[in-house]
């Protein structure tokens, strides 16, 4: 069954050229999808479209059979239930004032999610592979990895469908992207996921499905395991002699 349905979307910020054009792409329901593209492939904007924070100017976007609607508040209080992202930077998405308790079960106040939001809290964190007493610490006290565990942990407490990754792990070093990857292909058995990365490395090892973004276009899409063992396009050839490999 799909989730998501992006049909022949397009994009353009102001009157510049179209950041995106004709992109057509289906999520099925528990799959995992790399978006991989260089600076300036859109595949940012792309995530921006699917977050609902920006509208298409062309094609339309389908979640779970029904358009995605960005301007209705009311359906995006439902969307956000069931959508939830993790960004590059884990820092500037935690607030260093509050607790993690409180960065964690923000999600399930605002969405209002029922439940004892504490027993909810402790299990994320044991399940992201975090100690109990983190919930009681701040995020400057952590180091970048354990930082974006917490991240991970917020997005999913709500246990969404869908989970959008942008860049996840490109700030972490080697070792501790890694761990990051493999926290991610743990999860990845309960929620679907887009994954957006430049580095095909890290979607090799993540994502069943890979989408080839260069300059708004998709110019590859298919098994990520048939595009590494015979790549079509000259773009994405560059694209595996040039990355570095996680390993």
């Amino acid at each position: 069954m799909t989730l998501l349905d992006v049909e022949n979307v397009g994009f353009a910020y102001g009157a510049g050229r179209p950041v995106l054009e004709d992109i057509s792409f289906t999520v099925p329901r528990g799959a995992n999808i790399g978006l991989i593209g260089e600076s300036g492939s859109g595949k940012s904007t792309l995530l921006r479209l699917l977050l609902g924070l920006a509208v298409p100017q062309k094609g339309r976007i389908l979640f779970d059979g029904a358009p995605l609607v960005p301007r209705d508040r009311g359906y995006m209080r439902g969307y956000r239930r069931r959508v939830q992202a993790v960004f590059q930077d884990p820092y500037s998405s935690l607030n260093p004032a509050h607790r993690i308790r409180r960065i964690v079960t923000e999600p399930l106040r605002s969405l209002k999610v029922p439940g004892d939001h504490r027993r909810m809290a402790e299990k994320v964190i044991a399940d992201v592979g975090l100690e109990p007493d983190t919930l009681d610490r701040y995020p400057h006290q952590f180091s970048g990895g354990q930082r974006q565990r917490i991240a991970i942990a917020r997005a999913i407490v709500a246990r969404p469908d869908l989970l959008l990754a942008d860049e996840a792990v490109s700030a972490l070093d080697l070792s501790t992207r890694i761990r990051i990857v493999e926290l991610f292909e743990k999860i990845a058995s309960d929620v679907t996921m887009v994954f957006v990365s430049h580095d095909m490395g890290v979607v090799a090892a993540l994502c069943d499905r890979m989408i080839v973004l260069d300059r708004g276009h998709i110019v590859e899409a298919g098994e990520t395991a048939a595009i590494l063992r015979a790549p079509q396009h000259s773009y994405t050839r560059n694209l595996l002699a040039s990355i570095p490999r996680m390993a």
